[in-house]
């Protein structure tokens, strides 16, 4: 399967990743937020462990994988939610979200330390433009940055430090076989799962879903922005362009809010309208420039006939 491929693979998890926010507004807030990660990402597991038996490779199999790709795996999604969890009950969800949100910065310019990675101008700018676009799109303009909350905002940027830094070893350990197995997420899912419910049942009281939206939120959760999402997006990130899916990324709070905005939880804007356009004017400068940059410096190196 080729580069551009796995990098539209990838992307799934972007699309999916929007309905974040849509499918809690259908759970409605109310669920603790470690039993809600314990339930979803069982979901997760359950699907993978599913298709394992369907399709292969055989579950268990894809559990036989080195220490380390376990510690990257576990750590990247279970101490990546555990941090956006405290930061949230710490400091306002604006700023928390706008901190957080500085991963897919950090990917592209992260992505410049791999073997034959070389990050240029078009990659800096694209994603500049893309967060831009990200910070107007979150920042409704309440408030600002306070000290007081400094504990939550670490917290964020330390999301944004393990999401990235976990997206682009991932990338690095692709290089043996083994390690590059995106079934082995499904192990990955049920590890996290179980630390969540052991963090549920130290710190909060069980809340059964009420009523059959919730329970839908939560299936839909687990199949799609917790499920299927983390398995595409380790497969584009171990095959495709990890540059391009840094810069993509910034539009899942643009999906997330259109999606909001269509089901009637939130208002439209020309902010939003100009966030639309810095994102995606972002992602097509990340995608195309170096192409088009690079064509135009071999016109100008050329050698006359």
């Amino acid at each position: 399967m080729n580069k551009a491929r796995a990098t539209a693979i990838g992307s799934i998890s972007i699309l999916l990743w929007g309905t974040l926010a849509l499918l809690t507004q259908l759970t409605e807030n109310r669920l603790p937020p470690f039993q809600l990660l314990a339930m979803t990402f069982t979901i997760a597991w359950l699907l993978m462990f599913t298709k394992g038996l369907l399709f292969g490779p055989p579950p268990l199999a894809a559990l036989r994988q080195p220490p380390r790709a376990w510690l990257l795996g576990v750590g990247g999604l279970f101490g990546y939610h555990a941090c956006y969890f405290a930061a949230m009950a710490l400091a306002p969800a604006v700023e928390v979200s706008l901190l957080a949100y500085l991963w897919p910065l950090l990917i592209v310019l992260l992505s410049a330390l791999l073997p034959g990675q070389k990050l240029q101008l078009a990659h800096i700018a694209g994603a500049l433009l893309a967060l831009a676009g990200c910070w107007l799109l979150l920042d409704r303009g309440d408030g600002g940055f306070e000290w007081r909350y400094w504990p939550g905002y670490a917290l964020a940027i330390g999301c944004a430090l393990l999401w990235s830094g976990y997206s682009v070893a991932s990338r690095l350990l692709a290089q043996g076989r083994e390690e590059a197995a995106t079934d082995a997420v499904g192990g990955h899912c049920a590890a996290t799962a179980a630390l969540g419910f052991t963090c549920h049942l130290l710190w909060e009281t069980w809340a059964w879903p009420q009523g059959t939206l919730q329970w839908l939120g939560i299936v839909g959760l687990g199949l799609g922005p917790v499920g299927v999402a983390f398995y595409t997006w380790d497969y584009g990130i171990k095959r495709g362009d990890l540059r391009l899916l840094g810069v993509l990324a910034y539009g899942a709070p643009l999906v997330s809010t259109l999606l909001l905005v269509l089901w009637g939880y939130a208002e439209s804007s020309w902010g939003l309208a100009l966030s639309c356009l810095l994102i995606v004017g972002g992602a097509l400068l990340a995608g195309m420039g170096p192409r088009l940059w690079g064509r135009q410096t071999d016109r100008d190196t050329a050698t006359p006939a």
